[in-house]
């Protein structure tokens, strides 16, 4: 009996040691838990955050390529070093590449504009798109008389105006428009997240080609090149690489091409030619291909690497349908969280896309366990951000194109001008949490009346005013003038 008892607890610590050493491989420690009220692991690029002033952002350099161009805010901006991010917009024309690379730090994709396709490379997963067209340029034969696939790549995904994309640090990615229109995304990095081990500072690695610079000398000039610069194959000498490659000297000298001019973005003549699952069964066919390779004991490890492996990476946010919160008079808010894409969990980071009527208001609120990064989609607003001992430290205007950095626990709010307003914030907690004063289960809300009266020194009438006046409205609320008409009308 002791004897049983002891090889039963020796097998239960072995498999509790196996989980915990599959979750470390994928990057899971407690904040992969997906604690909300946890951030444990984002350290501030400076020791002291001293914010009296906030401002809005604007894109500082262009760097131009053969199709599109990128354009970066100054990742050494103090509001930026002191909550940890980073942001660049790329704009890719029809049948342009954005060539591999990978980051040092995980990253939120917004696509403000245009639709195309992604190719992600997640390590020890396996290449589960092969071409099944039985054509001489697609098969070849090998010894045996059996036939292979000539051509097999990790999953391709596709992406349109008002998706998400989620992307760990160190995962290698492309994208490709492949539409009629130019595609523009908003990039946001957690360089404060622990995944980026060697300082606070956004590294991109390019897998192939170089940046292109065009001004050389300035200050800004030296720190884009920190930032980008070479790919990484042109870095190690010819010979060992050749022989590590198993190819001759001559290919590794085009794959090094320290010539090449074309920038990051680089023009697909003949359009991309890759293989492609139809959007409805993308997804049916890359688990199904995925749990083949693991059943078979090809390319995946645990079933946690599975799960990983089949990890949607995107979502979309812009459609109307997909709202949280919806006023048809003030506007409407989507969330996305871990709860509805896991892969934020080991991204870390969540995002909300919003649009405000003309003259509605978003309520005063902070964020309880992220920081807020704003980017201005369209139209323009009013803004206040109050920070610790009530101090102002941002009053002004929004306007589409610009960013606003709103800190952890600092009270914003938000008011559209004569147009609609609309904007995306990319929150540094993958469950952000925020806290509104008024409106349904706000801060007021769920006070007793008794601590409103003898906190604001207010009458019982006015804590109860100031209490439920705003009903059950949630977040949103439409402008005075709005509600006069609505009264008048009735």
């Amino acid at each position: 009996m002791a004897t049983s008892t002891s090889i039963l607890l020796s097998f239960s610590l072995c498999l509790l040691l196996f989980c915990h050493i599959s979750r470390a491989q994928l990057g899971l420690g407690q904040q992969g838990a997906g604690e909300p009220w946890m951030n444990v692991h984002r350290y501030s690029r400076v020791s002291q955050c001293k914010i009296e002033k906030l401002s809005t952002l604007e894109l500082t350099r262009r760097v131009p390529s053969e199709a599109g161009y990128t354009e970066y805010f100054d990742q050494y901006n103090e509001q930026l070093q002191c909550v940890g991010v980073s942001a660049c917009r790329h704009t890719i024309q029809p049948r342009g590449l954005l060539l591999p690379s990978f980051s040092s730090a995980p990253r939120l994709v917004y696509i403000v504009q245009g639709s195309g396709i992604i190719g992600t490379v997640f390590p020890g997963c396996p290449e589960t798109f092969q071409s099944f067209q039985q054509t001489e340029q697609q098969w070849e034969q090998v010894a045996g008389g059996c036939q292979r696939f000539r051509d097999e790549h990790q999953r391709i995904h596709y992406f349109r105006e008002g998706d998400i994309i989620a992307l760990p640090a160190g995962v290698s990615y492309w994208g490709y428009n492949n539409g009629e229109v130019a595609v523009v995304t908003i990039t946001t990095f957690d360089t404060s997240s622990s995944a980026n081990q060697l300082d606070r500072q956004h590294r991109e690695f390019l897998l192939a080609g170089r940046e292109r610079l065009v001004e050389q000398g300035s200050q800004i000039e030296v720190r884009l090149q920190q930032i980008k610069g070479n790919n990484l194959l042109s870095g190690f000498e010819l010979d060992p690489l050749a022989e590590a490659l198993g190819v001759d000297r001559e290919l590794v000298r085009k794959i090094q091409n320290p010539d090449d001019r074309r920038g990051e973005i680089v023009l697909v003549t003949s359009g991309l030619q890759v293989l492609q699952a139809s959007r409805q069964s993308e997804q049916l066919v890359r688990e199904r291909e995925v749990r083949q390779e693991c059943q078979e004991g090809r390319g995946c490890q645990s079933n946690v690497l599975e799960a990983f492996c089949t990890m949607k990476i995107r979502q979309n946010i812009g459609d109307p349908l997909r709202a949280d919160y919806f006023n048809p008079r003030a506007g409407r808010i989507t969330t996305l969280n871990s709860q509805k894409l896991p892969i934020l969990r080991f991204v870390q980071m969540s995002a909300v896309r919003a649009l405000l009527r003309p003259n509605a208001i978003v309520s005063p609120h902070w964020n309880v366990n992220a920081h807020s990064i704003v980017y201005a989609l369209r139209g323009c607003s009013r803004v206040q951000v109050v920070g610790h001992r009530g101090q102002t430290v941002f009053i002004g205007e929004l306007r589409q194109g610009q960013l606003l950095v709103v800190p952890q626990y600092f009270a914003v709010t938000i008011q559209a001008q004569r147009e609609s307003f609309e904007w995306v914030s990319i929150k540094t907690n993958d469950n952000a949490i925020v806290n509104h004063f008024v409106g349904k289960t706000s801060a007021f809300r769920g006070m007793p009346v008794e601590v409103l009266m003898n906190s604001y020194r207010i009458s019982r009438e006015e804590a109860m005013q100031l209490k439920f006046n705003r009903g059950n409205e949630l977040a949103l609320f439409a402008s005075k003038i709005e509600r006069e008409s609505i009264r008048t009308s009735v």
